[in-house]
Parts: C-alpha cells; sequence; structure tokens
C-alpha cells in the first residue's frame, strides 16, 4: 500500500450521492482529561453520555433464532428500553430491510419513543439516518442491544468504535441463530474495542445507587 493511500476503514460509503458513514461525519470531541490509563467512559456508564441502540430486534429475524434464547433477549431488550425511558437515554432503533424481515417485534415496539430507521446496511453506522440520529443526541457511550451479533451487532460496534464512541454490549440482549456465531459475534465485539457486560450489569451501573426513585421504579424489572 502506498504511504498516501486511505485504509478501507476511512473510506466514507455513500447514500444518494452523500458520505453517510459515521466515520465521515463529525465525531465525539475527544475526552478532555489526560491519563495514561483508560478513558473512564469506556468503563462507567454515565447516564448523561449514554445512548441505547437496538438493533434489527423483527418478527421474521426473531422467529430464526433459538426461541428459548430469543424470549430471554426479547425480555432483556425491553428492560433496557424502560431503563433508557425512565432515566432520559436518548433510543435509537433500526430495522433491516422491513419489507423482508417484517416490522420491529410489536412488545418492544411500543416502548420505542420513535419509528425504526430502515437499513439495508449491516452495520447502522454506514446508514445515513442511524449515523445522523446517533451523532445527533451528542453522546459519547452506546449501548447497543439486538439481532444478530456477528454481523449487525458487531459491524456497528466496530464502526462506532473506530469513529470514537465507547461501546457497550449486554450479552444476554444480543442473539445469532447459532450458539457459535453468538460467540464468535460477542469475541468479533470485544475485539472491536466493546466493553461486553450484562442487562443487569449495565441497569445497575447506570442507576448507581440503591434507594432512589429511579431504583424503586427500574428494580421490579430485574426480580
Amino acid at each position: 500500500m502506498a504511504p498516501d493511500e486511505p485504509l478501507a476503514r476511512d473510506l466514507p460509503h455513500t447514500h444518494d450521492g452523500e458520505e453517510c458513514s459515521i466515520a465521515a461525519m463529525t465525531r465525539p470531541a475527544p475526552s478532555e482529561k489526560k491519563s495514561a490509563g483508560p478513558d473512564p467512559l469506556s468503563l462507567v456508564l454515565d447516564r448523561g453520555q449514554a445512548l441505547l441502540l437496538v438493533i434489527d430486534v423483527q418478527k421474521k429475524l426473531a422467529q430464526a433464532m433459538p426461541p428459548k434464547a430469543m424470549s430471554a433477549v426479547a425480555r432483556n431488550v425491553s428492560v433496557l428500553l424502560r431503563a433508557a425511558g425512565k432515566l432520559g437515554l436518548p433510543i435509537v432503533a433500526s430495522e433491516q430491510y422491513p419489507k423482508g424481515l417484517g416490522p420491529t417485534l410489536p412488545a418492544l415496539a411500543k416502548l420505542l419513543p420513535h419509528q425504526p430507521l430502515e437499513k439495508l446496511e449491516f452495520s447502522a453506522g454506514n446508514n445515513q439516518g442511524l449515523a445522523k440520529a446517533v451523532l445527533g443526541a451528542r453522546r459519547r457511550q452506546v449501548i447497543i442491544a439486538g439481532l444478530e451479533a456477528h454481523v449487525c451487532v458487531f459491524q456497528t460496534a466496530r464502526d462506532l468504535a473506530l469513529a470514537g464512541f465507547h461501546v457497550f454490549i449486554p450479552e444476554d440482549a444480543v442473539l445469532s441463530r447459532t450458539p457459535a456465531n453468538l460467540r464468535a459475534g460477542l469475541r468479533l465485539c470485544e475485539k472491536a474495542g466493546a466493553l461486553v457486560s450484562s442487562t443487569e450489569a449495565i441497569l445497575f451501573d447506570l442507576l448507581g445507587a440503591a434507594g432512589t426513585p429511579e431504583f424503586r421504579a427500574l428494580a421490579p424489572l430485574i426480580r
């Protein structure tokens, strides 16, 4: 490769003649705190900095998943949506080719503040509307839940991490059609720089303390 030749990840995707990858748009400002250690925002969730991104939890795609595991994932995505709504986290949702894969599961769709944004790209970070929605929220942390772990979840996590976001993956709120692909997806997300966590760990991290009105409202979700 010639010294001045751009890397593939630096090349913007286009949509109707416009650059649409999240890396091609304005990135969050880096932390002003200088430290030899990791940025605290990569380890500690801050409800003032976090956003929930729900990826492709759609009817026909869900039907292709192991039923018991899909039921648990749908429940955990519901917990995350309810928590985000209560704690004031922006929520962005996507649907992959809904004409073929159907709409978002009704039980989850009713918890969304806005209609899911349609995409054909596997990575939500390479879709113009979704990239603008994430950047427009002006948050630096993104919690990603949904389907499938080794395809759309991983590619989105990778592209958001490359764009400077701190990514959190609740492993019990993502799924693939096979256990092997789920394991591969989680490994890939972690390799890309995401922090692999769980729904309950994320919820308690966002709450921070017991005894608050928010804790009393959300604690029943995980009992």
